[in-house]
């Protein structure tokens, strides 16, 4: 995002002047950090709709409780380690550890063409929900199998060790990513090619005969609540606005740009996906629907500030198309990630990504690079290329890192007990649905009788 307003330019070039601040683009901005939030309970009920009943409130709470640790941690530390004083290019320093000084210095990546009209500690609250939904995409790869306490730390370790150093990397004008000239406007590396690397790390990092759920693949796993999942892909959709558009980081013509970029793809990649299981399975599926939104939503996120109209629906068609096919990848490889963020989350961040490689255009966003299609040559495409690489590469071995060590001190992986019990009563001791209440009225309604005991299934109320 950076890119859009940011030029290489030396912190001490600039000094604070608040005759430039303006309050439209304040607001827009706290607006959109508002809307980013959103995005992380829209998240957990698209989760938590497609796992069992058993770990509907499981998955609910992985992603709930990163809102606590990130919301602490960023303003305490991560910030700071992405956006403070660069120390060689990999990170920043603890200079805006507190929110110290950070209303007496320009935030480095967030100067341009000489002006400053949001001021910084609004910038701080709109990164941070970004760092708040990177993490909380991991839950989607390891649904129904990890400790809740032991889930908790892993994020505290990868919130530092990996999404900080990521941002700082990409986002900041310091990182060594940012000056290579990669292109993200609002986060594929830095979030959702970041995220499902952690998430695979985390699996490589069990044992293998641990690393996947009880029964997958032989056993069926459906989604127990899909307008659940429907439900989180809209709160999604309507947040992500505020991801993309807001990383103009003004109210302006480029947010607006972005705005329609975004919901374009999206639009475009619910049609493809659709079309794609219609053709290879003879139905189309609402949660197709829902997927192929929340995969068009990632194919823009990086690209949503460089690209027209032609290109958001390109990339849109592409996502819907190429992440539908791609979820069967996993029976191949017999590696059970449970929600698809491999087949969502990396195949459509690497899409959006490499895309502005070729549809990359300068029309509306000086800030941005021309791609091959106009007139810009392959470089931009190879320096889109080493982004991926080494954000993946370098998200999953941390991240595989940090595991095993989580993994060795506390275990990471619930006993076949609890995973048989379910995340909601082994790891929180309650029940997304109170069913024995229902049955027990049923049951007294049927027969006539009161009784300490409740009816063990719907067969002893049908007797």
């Amino acid at each position: 995002m950076f890119h859009v307003l940011a030029a290489n330019l030396p912190m001490a070039a600039f000094a604070p002047d608040k005759g430039n601040i303006s309050n439209g683009d304040n607001a827009w901005i706290l607006a959109s950090a508002a809307l980013v939030l959103l995005m992380t309970p829209g998240l957990a009920l698209f989760y938590a709709g497609m796992v069992r009943r058993k770990n509907a409130l499981g998955m609910l709470m992985q992603n709930w409780v990163v809102l606590g640790i990130v919301g602490v941690l960023w303003v305490w530390l991560t910030y700071s380690l992405a956006f403070g004083n660069d120390l060689n290019g990999l990170v920043g320093g603890v200079h805006f550890a507190g929110l110290a000084n950070i209303d007496k210095e320009i935030v480095p990546g967030y100067v341009g063409a000489g002006a400053q009209t949001i001021d910084p500690i609004v910038f701080v609250v709109f990164q941070m929900m970004f760092a708040v939904i990177t993490p909380a995409l991991i839950t989607g790869m390891t649904a129904d199998r990890l400790k809740f306490g032991a889930y908790c730390v892993f994020i505290v370790l990868w919130s530092i060790f990996v999404y900080a150093v990521v941002a700082h990397w990409v986002f900041s004008p310091n990182g060594w990513l940012y000056k290579l000239g990669a292109l993200d406007f609002a986060g594929g590396t830095v979030v959702h090619i970041n995220a499902a690397m952690g998430g695979l790390g985390i699996l490589l990092a069990l044992r293998k005969t641990k690393r996947n759920r009880a029964g997958w693949p032989k056993m069926t796993m459906k989604p127990h609540n899909l307008p659940f999942t429907v439900l989180g892909a809209g709160l999604l959709w309507f947040g992500w606005f505020g991801f993309n558009a807001g990383s103009a980081l003004g109210a302006n013509n480029l947010s607006a740009h972005a705005f329609v970029n975004t919901n374009t793809a999206t639009a475009a990649a619910i049609l493809a996906w659709i079309a794609v299981e219609k053709l290879r399975n003879g139905k189309s599926t609402t949660l197709g629907g829902a997927s192929g939104a929340v995969a068009g939503l990632v194919a823009i996120t990086p690209s949503c500030g460089f690209v027209n109209l032609l290109g958001a629906t390109i990339i849109g068609i592409l996502a819907g198309a190429i992440c539908a096919l791609a979820c069967s990848v996993k029976f191949r490889l017999g590696l059970d990630d449970a929600l698809d963020v491999l087949a969502v989350h990396f195949v459509g961040g690497v899409i959006g990504a490499l895309a502005i490689g070729f549809l990359g255009t300068t029309a509306f966003n000086s800030f941005g690079a021309d791609g091959l299609l106009y007139g810009g040559g392959g470089k931009l495409l190879y320096h889109q290329a080493i982004a991926v690489v080494c954000v993946a590469l370098y998200s999953l071995v941390v991240s595989y890192i940090l595991a095993k060590l989580v993994d060795k001190v506390m275990g990471l992986r619930l006993n076949d007990e609890d995973e048989q019990l379910g995340l909601d009563l082994s790891q929180h001791d309650e029940s997304a649905y109170d069913f024995e209440s229902v049955l027990g009225s049923v049951h007294q309604t049927l027969t006539g009788k009161t009784s300490g005991t409740t009816p063990a299934s719907t067969e002893e109320v049908k007797s």
